[in-house]
């Protein structure tokens, strides 16, 4: 009851505000100097904090909702995943000098075989008002003296209950390099004693990408699928920031032919 009290005098003092100074408005070519320069210093120490708030309010309200887990999926879909590494706020937000089989939110991990690392990867909150995820993940690859670079993201059980040979396993990326770099999907499905791969190569002619892996073309045991993750491979990364500003996984049926 006391917050309601609270909230109809807020209202009440609003409107009274928002009365005394339309009528301002409208009496301003008319009203005294005096009175008119004494409400203008009025109205000008009000609009500072109105502007701030305004600008800090705007901000906000254009950012990616935390916890966000929405994205298009194609008809049929009946499994789909946003990592909770561009979901939700972790609470080691990165690296440096990271070492291979580091894992940063418990899904993401990173595997490389340098002597001397030089590389960094933390969250970053997404701003821009085109993005989906609320956060991303940036690797800085600075001398590297390694052969092989990738970040291996594992999927929920729930990617693996129901798979079948006629699924396609849809990943959907939004990918930043400082420059041009090849980047390589491996989708790894474990049944039984055996793993099926599928490599796609990462068609990096825009920001927004996307590569389909279709079940159809591996000899996957349906009744034994046990585990599935994904590898992303970067090829020469050295001197080079990417961003993943996003990244989802859907699953769903092949069209019928």
């Amino acid at each position: 009851m006391a917050g309601n009290r609270i909230g109809l005098i807020e209202g009440l003092l609003f409107r009274a505000a928002l009365r005394r100074w339309r009528s301002a408005a409208r009496r301003a070519t008319k009203m005294p100097i005096a009175t008119l320069r004494r409400l203008r210093q009025q109205a000008g120490t009000l609009r500072v904090p109105l502007d701030t708030f305004i600008a800090r309010a705007d901000h906000r309200l254009v950012l990616p909702r935390i916890g966000a887990d929405g994205f298009p999926q194609p008809p049929g879909t009946d499994w789909a995943w946003r990592p909770e590494m561009w979901r939700t706020p972790l609470a080691e937000k990165g690296r440096t000098a990271v070492d291979s089989r580091t894992s940063l939110g418990g899904q993401v991990t990173l595997f490389h075989d340098c002597k001397i690392s030089e590389l960094t990867m933390r969250q970053l909150r997404n701003t821009r008002e085109s993005d989906l995820a609320p956060f991303g993940l940036r690797l800085d690859v600075f001398r590297f003296d390694g052969s092989f670079l990738s970040l291996v993201l594992d999927l929920p059980t729930e990617a693996c209950e129901g798979l079948k040979r006629r699924h396609i396993v849809r990943v959907d990326m939004i990918v930043e390099t400082e420059k041009p770099l090849e980047i390589f999907a491996r989708l790894n499905v474990r049944h039984g004693p055996n793993t099926e791969q599928i490599v796609r190569e990462v068609p990096l002619y825009s920001s927004e990408v996307m590569v389909e892996f279709d079940m159809a073309y591996t000899a996957l045991n349906e009744k034994r699928v046990e585990a599935a993750w994904l590898d992303l491979i970067f090829e020469n990364p050295e001197m080079n920031q990417v961003t993943i500003r996003d990244i989802t996984f859907c699953r769903h049926p092949r069209a019928a032919l």
